[in-house]
């Protein structure tokens, strides 16, 4: 009788298998359970995250519930910026003069024109500083350059508005000194001490590009309440508006009328925006908690204690009243599904008769986003936020797991052995007892 290795093998890899089978089932059962919990944790969160984000892009430096709008009468002379406590009116604007910045341009110089010695005073707003032409030699030939007292000037210390540039036309080079600021108060003052005969008559004999100027509107009209300002843009010319002018009127000429109001289509879109972002987690947090019947399955976070606690949370800050008011004062409501909606025309009429109150409940300090945010950080937060922190355990158990299949494995190779082993021996026994009966 030969000695059939193959059969061998096969029947003590089946007593193997057999051996670990239990553990191997428990082990595949607990990895697959882990691996379910930690993936709907981390849907939980990435749903919880996109919600909170939703809700503080709502609630920014730039971004309030309340939109209020501007409508002008002509196109081209203004543009504005209306913030949530603008107060609904008309106003008349008549722009005389636009703001510039000044601009000097002085030409006519060679690098022996310049010289290496006095000094250049610029001076701006109130304020000035020195350009010591000894220094500013950088290639030693004992004079200095247009381009070296170009980059003198915008480099100094002192120099707090000012910038210098070349330009070329025709073969002459001239150094034009610029403004960054508008306003009268921003004009450009030069003066030369100890200079060349030829740097100072050109700066003497400078020509004015751009004259140094403020805004001049009027309120009311034409002959209206004169406002002027050092820039083209007047923060705050009315209660909560911001006009940017861009150009004037002529004599004569029809006033630009301002209408401000509320732009209830962009304010409910805000609303809705809210109500879309929580019916979406309501959705998601549905799935995972799905208790499952016969055509559906159970959701992988079903009796979750921790989503019932977000879900309770999140349902009584929608009905907790801040500063008099909650979402059902103006036309947002819950359906039996636990979904927000929006009545349009409660929402309307509501924000119409109290538009502060609607913005409080939204943005107030410690009111409905801010109590969301902190509520759901607790929850989402990367440092040390319950679903991290659970998410965690998971990751460790699984690494368990990982260390159990080794060691399930080393059992596995032992017990393989160990019959592997005993049924050679079996087989070598057997043939020699056929060869000794053989003898016979």
């Amino acid at each position: 009788m030969a000695i059939d290795s193959d059969y061998i093998q096969q029947m003590s890899k089946q007593l193997a298998d057999y051996e670990v089978q239990s553990s191997l089932n428990r082990l595949n059962r607990n990895e697959a359970n882990y691996k379910a919990q930690r993936t709907a944790l981390s849907t939980l969160r990435t749903s919880l995250s996109t919600f909170n984000s939703t809700v503080k892009g709502l609630k920014s430096a730039t971004s309030t519930m309340l939109v209020n709008s501007a409508t002008f009468s002509q196109e081209g002379y203004a543009s504005a910026t209306v913030g949530t406590k603008a107060v609904p009116g008309s106003y008349n604007f008549f722009v005389e003069q636009l703001a510039s910045a000044h601009q000097v341009a002085i030409g006519g110089l060679g690098a022996a024109d310049i010289g290496t010695q006095g000094t250049l005073t610029i001076g701006q707003g109130g304020s000035s500083f020195d350009i010591d032409l000894s220094t500013i030699d950088s290639n030693g030939d004992g004079s200095s350059s247009l381009e070296e007292l170009a980059a003198a000037i915008n480099s100094h210390a002192g120099n707090t508005g000012t910038k210098a540039a070349l330009v070329r036309s025709n073969g002459e080079v001239s150094l034009v000194l610029s403004s960054e600021k508008s306003g009268a108060d921003n004009a450009i003052s030069l003066q030369s001490s100890g200079t060349t005969a030829a740097l100072t008559a050109a700066i003497d004999a400078r020509q004015e590009l751009t004259r140094a100027q403020d805004a001049k509107v009027r309120l009311g009209g034409e002959g209206g309440m004169l406002l002027t300002n050092a820039s083209n843009t007047f923060d705050g010319i009315i209660d909560g508006v911001s006009l940017t002018f861009t150009k004037t009127h002529g004599a004569g000429d029809q006033p630009l009328s301002l209408e401000i109001g509320q732009d209830k289509s962009a304010t409910q879109e805000k609303a809705q925006s809210f109500v879309n972002a929580f019916n979406t987690l309501m959705t998601s947090l549905d799935g995972l908690t799905a208790s499952g019947n016969d055509t559906t399955a159970r959701g992988p976070l079903a009796g979750d204690s921790s989503v019932r606690a977000i879900e309770n949370r999140l349902n009584q800050l929608l009905r907790t009243d801040f500063g008099g008011v909650n979402l059902i004062s103006f036309g947002i409501s819950a359906d039996r599904n636990g979904k927000l909606t929006i009545d349009a025309a409660r929402f309307e009429a509501a924000v119409a008769n109290d538009p502060e109150g609607f913005e409080k409940l939204f943005t107030g300090k410690d009111n409905l986003l801010d109590s969301i945010d902190k509520n759901l950080t607790v929850y989402t937060s990367s440092a040390n936020g319950v679903l991290k922190n659970r998410m965690d355990t998971l990751d460790m158990s699984l690494r368990r797991i990982d260390e159990q299949f080794d060691k399930l494995q080393d059992q596995y190779n032992s017990f393989y052995a160990r019959y592997l082993k005993q049924y050679t021996s079996m087989m070598q026994t057997m043939q020699a007892m056929e060869q000794t009966f053989g003898m016979f």
